[in-house]
């Protein structure tokens, strides 16, 4: 969900000792200026506004659990409104009826914007969601910018097929946009994953209701007001901030919403798509859950895979989907792997996000923080050897220490269950044929890396692990012209890539006799 990390190594002399202790010379305000919070409200039909009900929600500051800004609390009629607008803005707005390379001009334009005010959203990121400032304003607001960018690119690219008929007929093919999308992202990349789907239903001609998580509404509203400066015409985006079981739901459940697409749990994208059932049979595009193995053969590049198990586990707290959470290394570099990864931990720094010294924030809210830290106490009841971490840290804020497990059993609930945490499961195997099968052993598909010099070994890997990505010898390789999505539990359909494209476009065939024609 990000591009291809490079952690900061750098601690200087207060550093956390495997994770131990955070760095909390903070400072007021954590020693950097407070972005101003200006946008609080919904954004429906080109506006910010009230909810109906009147209610607030709170965002809170990981770092200390205070209260960042209260926003608004939208619910089903809320999501009635934006839906009527979005609905309004496609069947009768200029959004759709625009070609293709006018609606990636107004793309281009919403993209200088969000780029000249790269510092302030990548402050209300790191703010909101506890993530290191340093590295927010380059892979967070970065990737937006270059899928906004690659999407407008796009808009004029969108093409149907003449078609060969069998008979005296001609037919061919169109793509046009769906309609209204429901687009419900989640907390942990609140930029990325809004442009992942917003980007792609632009190009495309449709027009959308976005709720972000409540965990992480500022950017989107943030996002909003942007879109509307860029020239995005009033109904095309709007933003309900709210709860997944009442605003969520409401998107999920609407008649007139055409497409759902969806980032977060499997557990609520069984939900989404039991919604799209009970009510119109919209179109669904999940991407869900993972347990990602990361494979290091006896050939690898002890320090480059050691760089990539660090960063493809603790990148972002361990907050990513597509974490290598199940390190497999083979067993004759296995002891020297993990000398040398306990060694590399303790260079890294837990402490504010707007210290550049910092490797890893909190986790985003006090539920996360006690989810996580119940697994790691599933991991040392089973059995399983702390090597690193294992416990909150810090006096204030959702600080844990990155916790490296050894000893790890493929039936512990550590190997199995996403932790969504820095938490990592390292263990031994001998065999290219163990490493397939066990790589498989899940009920996960989204991810997974392979390690090697042996390209033979690569491309078997590659072809044999049922996944909706494989990177070899490297992690969190994204870009926004790779397709990325995942198989069996981890959902369906494609964010990035011209395949992101498809959930929001219908395919129609049109026919017509040809008579007296000299070919066929």
């Amino acid at each position: 969900m990000a591009g291809e990390s490079n952690s900061h190594r750098s601690g200087g002399e207060e550093r956390a000792e495997n994770g131990g202790e955070v760095d909390d010379d903070r400072g007021e305000n954590g020693g950097f200026k407070m972005p101003e919070i200006r946008y609080t409200k919904l954004f429906i039909d080109g506006r910010f506004v009230d909810a109906v009900s009147g209610k607030t929600l709170e965002s809170r500051d990981p770092r200390t659990g205070d209260v960042i800004a209260s926003v608004a609390e939208g619910n089903k009629e809320d999501v009635y409104l934006a839906v009527r607008a979005a609905r309004e803005a496609f069947d009768h707005g200029k959004w759709p009826r625009m070609s293709g390379s006018e609606r990636g001009r107004v793309m281009l334009k919403y993209a200088e914007l969000v780029e000249h005010h790269a510092d302030e959203l990548a402050a209300l990121e790191s703010l909101d969601a506890g993530k290191p400032l340093a590295v927010t304003r380059v892979v967070d607001v970065g990737n937006s910018l270059h899928s906004l960018r690659y999407f407008a690119g796009a808009a004029d690219k969108i093409h149907g097929e003449t078609l060969k008929m069998s008979r005296q007929l001609q037919g061919y093919t169109l793509r046009e946009p769906v309609g209204v999308a429901g687009l419900i992202v989640p907390w942990n990349f609140p930029a990325i994953m809004f442009f992942s789907k917003v980007s792609p239903a632009l190009a495309a001609g449709c027009t959308m209701v976005v709720k972000p998580a409540e965990q992480t509404p500022l950017s989107a509203l943030f996002l909003a007001h942007l879109a509307k400066q860029a020239g995005i015409p009033d109904g095309v985006i709007n933003v309900v901030t709210g709860f997944g079981p009442t605003a969520g739901a409401a998107i999920a459940s609407h008649m007139d919403v055409d497409v759902v697409a969806f980032t977060g749990s499997t557990e609520v994208g069984r939900l989404i798509m039991e919604a799209s059932a009970r009510s119109n049979l919209k179109t669904v595009a999940l991407e869900l859950g993972g347990k990602s193995p990361l494979i290091i053969f006896d050939d690898a590049d002890l320090d480059k895979a050691v760089e990539l198990a660090i960063n493809g586990n603790f990148f972002n707290k361990g907050e990513a989907c597509i974490t290598g959470s199940r390190v497999f290394v083979q067993e004759g570099i296995y002891d020297r792997f993990e000398q040398k990864l306990a060694d590399n931990m303790k260079n890294w720094v837990v402490g504010d996000p707007f210290d550049p010294r910092v490797n890893q924030g909190p986790q985003v809210d006090k539920a996360q923080y006690e989810k996580v830290l119940r697994y790691i106490e599933h991991g040392k009841t089973e059995g399983a050897t702390v090597l690193t971490g294992g416990k909150p840290c810090g006096k204030k804020g959702y600080y844990i220490e990155p916790t490296i497990f050894t000893n790890v059993k493929d039936d512990m609930i550590i190997a199995k269950e996403e932790i969504f945490g820095p938490v990592m499961c390292l263990m031994k195997f001998k065999t290219v044929e163990e490493a397939i099968g066990r790589a498989n052993d899940t009920r996960y598909g989204l991810a997974a890396g392979v390690v090697t010099r042996d390209i033979d070994v690569a491309n078997r890997m590659a072809r044999s692990i049922r996944a909706g990505v494989v990177w070899v010898n490297c992690y969190f390789a994204l870009d926004s012209s790779c397709p990325f999505g995942g198989r069996k539990m981890s959902g369906f359909g494609k964010d990035d890539s011209m395949h992101a494209l498809d959930k929001f476009l219908a395919v129609k065939a049109v026919v017509t006799p040809v008579h007296c024609s000299p070919w066929f």
